[in-house]
């Protein structure tokens, strides 16, 4: 028991900037409590007294903010970080070094008891802020849940999901979205750059639109250069309001991207 609670402290103050002692993380954060209580909770609700259990977990709502039913089942490593509001439900399952943010919902879709109705987060998931992910499906090891998003749907292992109805962005190469060396670090609230879809898209067409710009400006200057060996009618071709030099400033709209 001892042991686990160091690891619960230690996985803190690696994920934690404001954490600076062990001492303070025991006494003063909440989402430590909050898993402590509960793994009293689970204990009752496995071994018969179910009333216990759910009484447990009520004291730690109103003590901690953070509501998990004692029938959820949270692995190692678990950092619930600030997580006022959170709430897990009875068949959600959460995996080892998993981090989840205020707000957070692991809620169900379906009224009837004894089915899978609660989401199952992976190894390392993290679950940003106000984010709500409903039904009886997996969160893949190392994913990514948006702020705000609502997940109704499946997402694959390393991958990550914003919006509402939450969109999913692939991983890369078999890694996080937020991958940019050998080895993967821990991104507070899932936050990085290639994690907008609709961002993405419009990178993507301002870069086609500057493309296509320069193949035009290269026709048209090869048409000018045609025109001055060939016949009249072949520089009649060439209007006077013809495009060729490139004005369209893909550079600067992609920096307004954030790119």
């Amino acid at each position: 028991m001892f042991s686990r609670l160091r690891s619960d402290i230690q996985c803190i103050l690696e994920r934690d900037p404001a954490a600076r002692t062990a001492w303070e993380v025991l006494t003063c954060y909440p989402g430590l409590h909050a898993l402590v209580l509960h793994r009293g909770a689970h204990w009752c609700w496995h071994h018969g007294f179910k009333w216990l259990g759910r009484f447990i977990s009520h004291l730690a709502r109103g003590l901690t903010g953070i509501e998990i039913h004692p029938g959820a089942k949270i692995g190692e490593r678990v950092f619930f970080d600030h997580a006022m509001g959170v709430v897990v439900g009875e068949t959600a399952e959460i995996g080892d070094g998993c981090t989840i943010y205020q707000g957070v919902t692991l809620g169900g879709t379906s009224l009837y008891k004894g089915e899978k109705r609660h989401p199952t987060l992976g190894r390392d998931v993290v679950v940003s802020a106000g984010a709500k992910v409903l039904g009886g499906f997996l969160v893949g090891d190392g994913a990514k849940i948006g702020s705000n998003a609502v997940v109704i749907k499946p997402v694959p292992a390393g991958a990550t999901a914003v919006g509402i109805p939450a969109r999913i962005i692939p991983s890369k190469q078999g890694e996080s979205a937020d991958v940019s060396g050998p080895a993967a670090k821990f991104t507070a609230y899932g936050i990085t750059l290639d994690d907008d879809p609709l961002g993405q898209a419009l990178r993507g067409l301002i870069d086609n639109a500057g493309s296509q710009e320069h193949q035009i400006a290269l026709l048209w200057q090869a048409i000018e250069k045609l025109s001055g060996t060939q016949a009249t009618t072949t520089r009649e071709c060439v209007p006077q309001d013809a495009a060729l030099h490139e004005t369209f400033e893909a550079d600067k709209l992609n920096q307004l991207m954030g790119k």
